[in-house]
């Protein structure tokens, strides 16, 4: 059932680059004005030619040099960023603002729909965002942004294309990015395609690690001097292996509409007002090596968000926001693990900011309550939960282009529905789920402290945090065969759940205890307009269970060097990380991962074209040592190592 890609390096080749510069201080994803610089949460930004260098074929992976973000190594088709050693469901990927509407969450092998390919930039909050976008984002967030509904005005024609070929799995990937609008009216229209075989490793090929995917979308906007309006389509479709196991495949299809607007001066009290609404009709199947279609998901769902910014009352300013989501989930078929579920919420925030001098105070709370239905053939209960968050942040400019930013948040989380309801075998994790629809909210108490330098070519961001949790919810391997103790090697289960010593599953069941997080980021950068830069960071977090040792598949310490040189129309990079050997581990899940280094290089020349038009070619080796690169948050590591040394080019062009 797999899908031809039309001329596979050709006609799968006109890459998206999308040129619409946001404002270089923008963070769309927060409702008042902010730079990353400025922000008592840690945030970063990832834009232009820094972000289309470190493109992936999965949002992990693509995001995974950030400090404090990894990828999730479900291979090149699935995998999600980790922050802070917090995964789905504790970190929310949105796009343009809104939910992504897909399933990514309930499993690490399903792929969340956020494509970077054709993004303006993507941003990252560090610790809960539950403040502006609910329990979801507990661990933080990731927002991707595109220009598919337009919010500026544009008077004739643009575009941009992209080529890159090559790599481990012999990649094709591509895509167009055409702009255009008259007087009041905007459009906007893009595709992508890629296709990747089954990539090498340094040990060999890595079988069912194949990505075909591929999306257009088209959207307008009528643009006016107090705001605009607009609406999106969007069609995504993608069909990839998961390198592991049963070697399932996914087949992916997904339908989007967006509407997005922003008036100035609404209503007397009010000086704008943003709304935002996305629908979506989403499907996956799950495809045994057979060819049989073992599981069928569907996830169909709308949201929306409305936010009301007042007129400033002195030096404080701030919005008021509503938002709601109502989602019907169901997964049919023979490794079903999850009954039907509608899922709907409706949550109230307030946002504020102070400034008085060098000081800047943030802060605001949220009220939010979200009720979980099944499907009464299931005979599992309904659950109602209203949560509350509450934020309070500081920076302090103790000195010009120098600020220090505490924050602490206290976080509120429902249990996801796989949690509560699950029943059954989860090939993605090797596991026979079994939910608790008892569970209790989640809460924790989060401080983060940073220091930074924000001007000049020379910046730098250190920053330390702790996360306090009561009743954690995590997923705990069952001793099957009564002895007392788990031994993965004879405490197994098969398809139905009856313990079988030479069963293919872990009995898991899910449980709650407190649990404490701490951890550190630095980065230091050098970045002139010419000659020799570059950019040094670390990371590392510890997560422990009260009582109980470490948390499964936490992210291991890193320390990473990047140099650059620039000279006219040449840009030369290379990139050396040391991920540092994870053996804190939880006993009875998992092995301690071996460290590796990764060493990659890249060359690009930059010619310029009239009415400054641009056209790079570019190359880029990776993992030029060849190692053996093990993703210690993986389930899936020691069937699937990352890619092995291997070369990609290619070519961007705006028009």
């Amino acid at each position: 059932m797999q899908r031809t890609v039309c001329a596979r390096l050709v006609a799968g080749a006109f890459a998206v680059v999308a040129v619409q510069a946001w404002p270089q201080d923008s963070i769309v994803v927060t409702p008042l004005p902010s730079d990353e610089a400025s922000m008592a949460q840690p945030a970063s930004v990832l834009r232009g030619d820094e972000l289309r260098r470190r493109q992936g074929s999965s949002l992990g992976d693509t995001l995974d040099r950030e400090p404090g973000v990894h990828s999730g190594g479900m291979g090149p088709g699935a995998s999600r960023p980790v922050i802070r050693g917090q995964d789905a469901p504790r970190v929310r990927v949105l796009d343009n603002g809104a939910g992504t509407m897909d399933v990514s969450g309930i499993s690490p092998d399903h792929a969340a729909t956020a494509e970077t390919l054709g993004a303006s930039q993507v941003e990252i909050l560090r610790g809960p965002a539950t403040l502006l976008y609910g329990g979801g984002a507990i661990g933080g967030l990731v927002n991707v942004v595109t220009k598919r509904i337009p919010r500026d005005r544009m008077d004739g024609f643009a575009g941009a294309v992209e080529f890159r070929a090559g790599g481990a799995g012999r990649e094709g990937t591509g895509a167009v990015d055409l702009n255009g609008g008259k007087g009041g009216l905007a459009w906007h229209a893009d595709a992508f395609n890629r296709h990747s075989r089954d990539y090498r490793s340094a040990g060999g090929t890595v079988a069912n690690s194949f990505v075909e995917s591929r999306g257009a979308s088209v959207g307008v906007s009528a643009i006016g001097d107090r705001g605009y309006l607009g609406a999106s389509v969007q069609m995504l479709s993608s069909f990839y292996g998961i390198p592991a196991g049963e070697r399932a495949r996914i087949d992916l299809d997904q339908t989007r509409l967006d509407v997005a607007g922003e008036l100035h001066d609404p209503v007397p009290g009010f000086s704008k007002v943003k709304l935002r609404f996305g629908r979506n009709q989403y499907r996956h199947d799950e495809i045994e090596q057979s060819g049989d279609v073992a599981t069928q998901f569907r996830n169909n769902a709308h949201e929306g968000r409305l936010e009301l910014t007042h007129q400033p009352i002195g030096a404080l300013r701030g919005v008021l926001g509503a938002s709601f989501q109502d989602r019907r989930f169901s997964a049919v078929g023979a490794e079903s693990f999850l009954p039907p579920v509608e899922t709907k919420g409706h949550a109230l925030f307030l946002v504020e900011e102070y400034r008085a001098g060098p000081m800047k105070l943030e802060f605001g709370g949220r009220l939010e309550s979200e009720r979980h239905r099944p499907d009464q053939a299931f005979a599992q209960p309904a659950r109602r939960f209203s949560l509350a968050s509450g934020s309070v942040g500081a920076v302090w400019e103790f000195r010009a282009g120098y600020n220090a930013g505490i924050s602490l948040t206290h976080a509120q989380r429902a249990p996801a529905i796989e949690e509560l309801y699950a029943n059954g075998p989860h090939a993605g994790t090797a596991s026979f789920e079994v939910g608790d629809n008892t569970l209790r909210r989640e809460r924790s108490n989060n401080l983060d402290f940073s220091l930074r330098k924000v001007t000049g070519a020379w910046r730098w961001k250190a920053g330390a945090f702790v996360q306090r949790f009561r009743d954690y919810i995590f997923a705990q391997r069952q001793d099957v065969n009564g002895d007392g103790l788990f031994d993965p090697a004879v405490d197994r289960v098969d398809d139905t759940g009856a313990p079988d010593p030479a069963g293919e599953l872990f009995l898991v069941n899910y449980r709650q205890a407190n649990a404490r997080f701490h951890g550190v980021e630095a980065e230091l950068s050098y970045r002139p307009e010419q000659g020799l830069g570059g950019r040094v960071f670390a990371d590392a977090v510890r997560g422990r269970l009260e009582g109980m040792g470490n948390v499964a598949r936490m992210s291991p310490s890193r320390l990473g060097f990047e140099g650059r040189y620039l000279s006219g129309s040449w840009e030369s990079f290379a990139t050396l990380l040391f991920v540092f050997r994870q053996n804190r581990i939880a006993v009875a899940e998992e092995t301690a991962t071996t460290g590796y280094t990764r060493l990659d290089a890249g060359l690009s020349y930059r010619m310029r074209h009239a009415s400054q038009r641009t056209t790079t070619l570019f190359v880029q080796a990776n993992n030029l040592l060849n190692q053996d690169m093990r993703v210690h948050t993986s389930f899936i590591k020691n069937s699937a190592p990352l890619p092995g040394r291997s070369l990609v080019a290619g070519l961007r062009s705006d028009f």
